[in-house]
């Protein structure tokens, strides 16, 4: 690899991986010491091609979930069979995994812009600017870029755009998914809300099981499949669907909410 060799987005990949390195040293212990990660499905990570992956996802906060899946899948392709023991794997990491994160979010502060580089494909919400609430079509940009980052390699997308848990599955995705026609895998993650602060960046508690389950690419008829029933079908994978309500009932969701409000400056 040439020293200044770029991605399609102009990034040198050089720095990129000494990027990826030093975060994945720095926050190691965040999912492996003061907390454990549970991980189930690492042989699937090892089964997919190398280019053409969208990773949904339900979020929780804002930069640890990710990072957490750039640990995961690089210590999935390095033989690691569910775990992330000995950061080592992150010497080579694979360097075309990208993520789906808010323009807003990450033009936010000076960590925000390091974490950009590490591989953001930065979108305008259509819903929602600066805390307040707004209705814009999509900027076709980004849609186009997504596109570049599925030719180059995996892209993980959060496809609420929230932390809350059970809001609606922006559409958005589904249109990515009928357009470029990826492989679709699903992932599903717990204990981050309650570990971390919502940027993802303090630790708010220790000793908390977290976890990620990688499942099964989802079976889309891309051609004939609506924006619905694709939609509904995310919802189901990352188990966001409102029926999951009648297992975990509504009213302990939002005590769940309230007692993360309380816990904000706990350590």
């Amino acid at each position: 690899m040439g020293l200044f060799k770029e991605n399609p987005f102009g990034h040198i990949l050089f720095l990129k991986k000494w990027l990826i390195r030093i975060a994945g040293v720095l926050s190691h212990r965040r999912y492996r010491g003061f907390n454990e990660m549970e991980i189930e499905g690492s042989e699937i990570i090892r089964n997919l091609p190398e280019t053409g992956v969208l990773f949904v996802s339900n979020h929780q906060t804002y930069f640890a979930d990710v990072v957490s899946m750039f640990h995961v899948f690089n210590a999935s392709l390095k033989g690691r069979d569910d775990s992330i023991k000995n950061v080592g794997y992150l010497w080579n990491p694979k360097l075309n995994i990208y993520y789906v994160a808010a323009k807003e979010t990450m033009q936010s502060g000076l960590l925000p812009k390091i974490f950009a580089y590490a591989g953001a494909i930065t979108v305008e919400r259509t819903w929602r600017a600066k805390g307040e609430e707004v209705s814009r079509s999509v900027n076709p940009d980004d849609t186009k870029n997504i596109g570049i980052a599925l030719e180059d390699g995996w892209v993980i997308t959060f496809p609420q755009g929230t932390t809350k848990p059970f809001k609606p599955i922006r559409k958005g995705t589904a249109h990515i998914i009928k357009q470029y026609k990826p492989i679709v895998v699903p992932i599903v993650i717990d204990g981050f809300r309650r570990s971390f602060d919502k940027k993802g960046l303090r630790i708010k508690k220790r000793n908390i099981l977290q976890s990620m389950v990688i499942k099964e690419p989802l079976e889309i008829d891309y051609e004939n499949d609506s924006i619905e029933k694709i939609v509904e079908q995310l919802e189901y994978s990352i188990e966001q669907h409102q029926s999951f309500l009648k297992v975990i009932p509504l009213e302990e969701v939002e005590a769940q909410e309230e007692l993360n409000k309380m816990r904000k400056w706990e350590y």
